[in-house]
């Protein structure tokens, strides 16, 4: 399997090489040449891989479509220890849980930092340690996190043999307890960096750097954030394991909502479908930051500035430059990658904006690959968190409410949704305390953590600063 850059790069590289490099030379993302296409057979042969063998097993048949370059029985040995129950706390690795009329939940936050991120971050870690060790070599890892990127990075990459991790974050803007997680780690290899500034000051510091590619090739920069197509193809298995458990013939279709902001996630099922997964629609939910909702809805896509990007109560979405974007771009335009360069490149840079409502494709989005949206406020999102609780005793977190609300305005008949939780609902304590008047349920091992020390630098949004400071530490 070789991968190709969305902005036209099209040097045959593989999976490991991608794996460590992060974003293309060009610039572009990577993604694979073609998408492996799953038939009846498969899926049905893949349905008693979930049930009888498990997600360990069911990642492996799904990851080896695409991984080539590490060997059949050291791919497998990765995923049965990544995902384990002793790590995620049920041997389902991600169960449904029903809500209501039709509307299922898909349990992914259940890892060590009780975030969705965990389920792919996870496998980062032991896919870096393992390449890195059959190289012989180091990677500084430049990330930046909303919220949630930040600590399940961090949970996985620390201690790992190899890898040095450089996290960027916006100052303030996440929750206390996304703060804690982050700040309160002292391993050596963990270095914060509180930007001032927004998530998107923060992904284009990472960016740039990742630009720069003396600098890059000189430091071994690598990335976690989903612009890293490792991370993304792990979430793909979630959308696989989530139809086995809401269907019980491959002659149903289901659909997934799923609460965006760097449009990672719902890539993944882009992803799944794309390869013949039965999904009926992909419904993109945003908070106020609704450049996505805006997009799928106008045709235009017109990101916003650092101070017109919304603080809210759903943090993880408070993105206005939607990375993963560009990967269902490329493909909705053919795969042109003259085309996505001049889009992403020129365009972006020249106006902050582009417009498709008036390109041939523009009606391929709902009718050829199922993505439709809707946005959810901080009244929505409060609304949506009481009435899970009150009616079925159940607490959501808002990101995942923003999901509830928008999937309950795209339910068809016979149809199940499920809506991808995001995290734990104790990560947003303040938020659904103002909604249920209750705290949430808070695991044990993370009493008190807002009171640990922290360990933090703060800095401008500044890329010559975030080099210098790569620098020093490399020393």
């Amino acid at each position: 399997m070789n991968y190709l850059s969305t902005r036209g790069d099209h040097s045959p590289k593989r999976f490991c090489d991608i794996l460590l490099e992060g974003l293309a030379p060009d610039g572009g993302l990577y993604l694979p040449e073609s998408y492996p296409q799953v038939d009846d057979a498969t899926l049905s042969r893949w349905r008693t891989v979930y049930h009888v063998q498990g997600y360990a097993e069911l990642a492996f048949e799904i990851l080896s479509l695409y991984i080539d370059d590490i060997p059949a029985d050291d791919l497998r040995a990765i995923c049965a220890k990544t995902y384990t129950a002793e790590v995620f706390g049920t041997g389902e690795i991600v169960p449904l849980r029903h809500l209501d009329n039709g509307i299922w939940l898909e349990a992914l936050s259940n890892g060590p930092t009780l975030a969705f991120k965990d389920m792919a971050m996870q496998l980062l870690g032991n896919l870096f340690e393992y390449e890195l060790a059959r190289r012989g070599e180091q990677l500084n890892i430049l990330g930046a996190t909303s919220g949630d990127t930040g600590s399940a990075a961090e949970y996985a990459m620390r201690g790992k043999k190899g890898v040095r991790v450089f996290m960027t974050s916006p100052a303030g803007r996440m929750s206390p307890f996304q703060q804690a997680q982050m700040f309160s780690l002292m391993d050596e290899n963990i270095i914060n960096i509180a930007v001032e500034g927004v998530f998107d000051d923060c992904q284009d510091m990472v960016k740039a750097v990742s630009n720069d590619l003396d600098f890059k090739r000189r430091y071994k920069i690598g990335t976690v954030n989903s612009i890293n197509w490792a991370r993304l193809l792990a979430q793909v298995v979630y959308y696989f394991a989530g139809y086995f458990q809401a269907t019980e013939t491959n002659d149903q279709k289901v659909s997934f909502t799923v609460p965006s902001g760097n449009f990672g996630n719902i890539c993944a099922g882009h992803v799944a479908r794309m390869m013949g997964l039965p999904i009926a629609k992909l419904v993109a939910a945003t908070n106020e930051n609704d450049v996505l909702d805006e997009f799928f809805k106008t045709g235009v896509y017109r990101v916003r500035a650092s101070a017109d990007t919304h603080e809210t109560s759903s943090p993880s979405m408070d993105i206005s430059k939607a990375s993963n974007f560009e990967r269902f771009i490329f493909d909705l335009l053919g795969r042109d990658g003259a085309r996505v360069k001049a889009l992403f490149g020129d365009a972006l840079a020249r106006s902050g904006q582009f417009d498709l409502s008036q390109h041939p494709a523009f009606n391929d989005i709902r009718l050829r690959y199922g993505f439709v949206s809707g946005k959810s406020t901080h009244a929505n999102r409060l609304a949506t968190i009481k009435e899970s609780f009150e009616q079925h005793a159940m607490v959501i977190d808002p990101h995942t409410a923003d999901g509830v609300k928008v999937a309950r305005e795209q339910l068809q008949a016979d149809v199940p949704m499920i809506v991808l939780e995001t995290a734990l609902p104790i990560k947003f304590a303040e938020t659904i305390v103002e909604a249920t008047g209750r705290e949430p349920e808070r695991p044990a091992k993370f009493d008190c953590i807002e009171a640990l020390p922290k360990r933090v630098i703060t800095m401008a949004a500044d890329v010559a600063a975030i080099k210098q400071l790569i620098i020093s530490r490399c020393a």
